[in-house]
């Protein structure tokens, strides 16, 4: 079923308001060595009370078993599910999107993680340390410069910094096509992955590429820590029906990192600059309350957190969040939900495939008798397990956004 022609004639235009938290990489595991997950470690009295008067369950993001990326998972908590080949857009345009770069269907863009390897050139580190950004820029410099030296090409690179490690690669040229593999292999001891095609309409592509870039690698081998770089995402600018269109929704997005702006920005978002803590973006929130009728916040240190194997701080995160929270709850929105775009298990220090939590608060929500809001208590929550593509008719219908099916 078209989830979204089936939508689309329901939709009405109501004066509610809709907010999505988004804790990202926020689900988490109970092992043997972690006999609690963050969100049960955590202190919680604010999430606890609306907990218990909200109804709870879990989102599957893509499949079960199908680990999610960000931009995948992000899409599909707004509706667009992320298997169909009409909604599979690689993070590089994410990145450039949120990055505010100008894409062309002559380009093809690329996520890059500045990384380090040893003299053999296996990786040591995928993300060269988490360099800072101003480390990140001045690298994107130096890149820059030596492109004025690199092998005839008929291609035009840029570089552009993002936050960290991270950059993002933008290629210009005739007949370039995107279906090229990442660089990035996942696990250290090991060399980057050489550039290969996905199709064989890339080759082309690949074979003129592939001087460029090692020109590019060799120009940073002296650096004592981001002496490398990985790539991921290879695409190309996507046309996705907007929010606006879709649920006639005036959303705005408040998120600090690039790539959830571009994710935003890819779906008809109105992105609002804000800071990267809970409590600057509620502030900013507050400040544009009456020009939105669908806000969505990101908070990404809990997956930083997940991503590093570090539970303590994956809890202060969790924390942190349960802190501002009345603030958010103060603005009066009609339906509060709060989840994560995928799990980022401390144990497993990535991402994964499990299930997620998810909150949904409303007037007519049914409270389920929860507690709390933790992975286990999800498991018995009243809203069950459903694919997160389906949470955006969730949140319409919560906020009488949708009229009745039928006769």
């Amino acid at each position: 079923m078209d989830r979204h022609r089936f939508l689309e004639p329901l939709v009405r235009e109501t004066a509610s308001r809709i907010v999505l938290l988004v804790l990202d990489g926020i689900g988490d595991l109970r092992t043997a060595n972690q006999p609690q997950t963050p969100l049960e470690a955590a202190r919680t009295p604010n999430l606890d009370r609306l907990a218990e008067r909200s109804a709870l369950g879990r989102l599957i993001p893509v499949a079960q078993g199908i680990t999610p990326g960000s931009g995948p998972g992000h899409l599909a908590l707004f509706g667009y599910p992320p298997a169909a080949p009409e909604y599979d857009i690689g993070r590089g345009v994410l990145e450039a999107l949120g990055l505010d770069l100008e894409l062309d269907s002559e380009t093809i863009a690329a996520r890059g993680n500045f990384a380090t390897v040893d003299s053999a050139g296996a990786l040591t580190d995928r993300r060269a340390g988490r360099i800072p950004t101003a480390e990140c820029v001045r690298l994107c410099a130096r890149l820059g410069a030596a492109l004025a030296t690199t092998p005839s090409s008929d291609l035009v690179l840029s570089l552009h910094p993002g936050e960290g490690y991270r950059f993002v690669l933008l290629v210009r040229g005739s007949g370039l096509v995107h279906a090229i593999a990442d660089t990035d292999p996942q696990q250290l001891g090991v060399p980057a992955i050489r550039l290969e095609a996905e199709t064989e309409a890339a080759a082309s592509t690949v074979e003129r590429l592939t001087p460029v870039l090692a020109h590019l690698q060799a120009a940073i081998r002296d650096e004592p820590r981001a002496n490398s770089f990985l790539l991921r995402g290879f695409s190309s600018l996507p046309a996705l029906r907007s929010f606006d269109e879709l649920y006639r929704l005036r959303a705005g997005a408040f998120a600090g990192y690039p790539l959830y702006r571009g994710v935003a920005r890819a779906c008809g978002m109105t992105v609002v600059e804000c800071g990267k803590w809970i409590e600057e973006i509620i502030e900013r929130v507050a400040l544009r309350w009456t020009d939105f009728d669908f806000f969505f916040l990101h908070v990404k240190q809990t997956d930083m957190a997940g991503e590093d194997g570090h539970f303590d701080d994956k809890v202060a995160a969790i924390e942190r969040v349960d802190r501002a929270l009345p603030a958010l709850l103060d603005l009066d929105p009609a339906v509060v939900a709060i989840t994560g775009d995928h799990s980022t298990p401390v144990p497993m220090r990535a991402h994964s495939w499990h299930p997620v939590p998810l909150l949904v608060h409303a007037p007519f929500g049914f409270v389920d008798g929860t507690q709390r809001f933790t992975e286990v208590e999800a498991l018995s929550g009243a809203l069950g397990t459903f694919a997160a593509s389906d949470l955006m008719g969730t949140l319409l219908a919560h906020a009488g956004k949708l009229a009745k099916f039928g006769a």
